[in-house]
């Protein structure tokens, strides 16, 4: 390759796993689902499950946690969401800022699901992952399969209950 060419960091490379996340809720807060599109080569899994009582940032998150928790070592990972709220915490260091400052996102106000960022910070240790956005409802194969998964789940028999919403500030 000659020396002022460059790579497309666009395309993963053979050796990352392609994560794709949704989050969909049924009302906000309401009844809500998280769906998971996990590629590595050939291989293929797929991942939702619902919840009775959650928000929609909460299953946007919690989607990409569980894509996460999927990988049974340290992988590089280009995780696709379609959720800004992610996304932008994550390419913009909000999330870390938010950690550091006991989960304060200014000194009047506290970060909301400081719970799910903990837990989604701490596995962006173990994993090197690049936050991608992709456009909703865009016609991208693996997003739109992970709306009908979140979806589904969300209206799925014997939801779970979602153990930090509504948070304790709210009870």
């Amino acid at each position: 390759m000659p020396a002022n060419s460059s790579i497309d960091r666009r395309i993963p490379l053979p050796d990352q796993v392609q994560i794709h996340t949704d989050g969909a809720c049924l009302g906000n807060p309401g009844p809500g689902g998280y769906g998971v599109v996990l590629r590595y080569g050939d291989h293929c899994k797929e991942l939702s499950g619902g919840y009775r009582l959650t928000t929609n940032n909460r299953m946007e998150l919690l989607a990409a946690i569980k894509g996460l928790e999927a990988l049974n070592q340290p992988c590089q990972v280009v995780l696709y969401s379609d959720s800004k709220y992610v996304v932008d915490a994550m390419q913009k260091g909000w999330a870390v800022k938010w950690r550091a400052s006991g989960w304060m996102r200014n000194k009047r106000e506290k970060a909301v699901n400081p719970d799910l960022w903990a837990t989604l910070l701490d596995l962006c240790d173990t994993h090197d992952v690049e936050f991608r956005w992709v456009r909703g409802h865009s016609g991208v194969p693996d997003n739109e399969r992970c709306d009908r998964l979140a979806v589904a789940a969300a209206k799925g028999p014997n939801l779970q209950k979602d153990p930090g919403y509504p948070p304790r500030t709210m009870l």
